[in-house]
């Protein structure tokens, strides 16, 4: 078994920017992602995303380094939080191979207040054309999405949840929340339009796995964005 060479993080110079380091070692790099930025790159963007700024960050600078990140799992743009990344392909295929097993808890700001304060939604989800996400009946047609939701705390017009993804599929929390009547607050595409609220109110605030290499039971937590509070608070100038 070849020895495994210890870590040294590249120099603050390098530090990459719009990402605060959760945890780094020679096999992880955990960072807790700004709304707004893009995981990947899409056919619109290339270089402002998470994995074109982590690669860049290893390589320090230098594109011809053979270091590189590995993409574990997503967030969507608007959302932030906690995003895991690979540093091989043995550790992003040991995570994703038990992705289904580890704890991906995430908080969001709902309009409303939810009868049920403490549940499991489960539904089949299906993409359309227009890539919009929704419920069928069908088990045949859509794929098994299971959300546990639990309300931490109620103000006037909204609830902030504490919410378990059991899996992990496309905008599964949002779609489910706002079938049910409560969207996510600032959610343009499933929620409630012109309410003025400045960002999406998800952020993915702890993810639990086993380390790839040490098998080391780990919790990853990114602090509530401000934000957050100063909704529950209602200050947010709803028009």
């Amino acid at each position: 078994m070849h020895e495994r060479k210890e870590f040294k993080r590249p120099p603050k110079k390098y530090a990459p920017k719009g990402l605060t380091i959760l945890f780094e070692d020679r096999d992880l790099l955990v960072v807790n992602k700004i709304n707004g930025l893009l995981t990947i790159s899409s056919a619109g963007e290339k270089e402002n995303t998470a994995h074109y700024i982590l690669n860049d960050y290893v390589q320090k600078g230098n594109p011809k380094s053979r270091n590189r990140v590995y993409i574990v799992h997503r967030l969507d743009k608007d959302t932030s939080g906690v995003l895991i990344f690979a540093k091989s392909e043995q550790a992003k295929r040991y995570l994703q191979d038990n992705w289904g097993s580890f704890t991906k808890m995430y908080t969001a700001i709902v309009h409303g207040i939810l009868e049920e304060k403490e549940g499991v939604i489960s539904t089949y989800l299906v993409e359309n054309n227009a890539f919009k996400v929704y419920s069928v009946d069908d088990p045949k047609l859509g794929k098994l999405a299971e959300t546990g939701v639990k309300v931490i705390k109620e103000s006037g017009k909204f609830s902030l949840l504490a919410i378990n993804l059991y899996t992990g599929r496309k905008h599964q929390i949002r779609v489910h929340l706002s079938e049910m009547g409560y969207p996510v607050a600032g959610d343009k595409v499933y929620g409630e339009k012109g309410k003025g609220i400045k960002r999406l109110a998800l952020h993915a605030s702890s993810i639990t796995i086993s380390h790839p290499f040490t098998k080391e039971k780990m919790t990853f937590e990114a602090p509530l964005p401000s934000y957050f509070n100063y909704l529950m608070k209602g200050k947010e100038d709803l028009k």
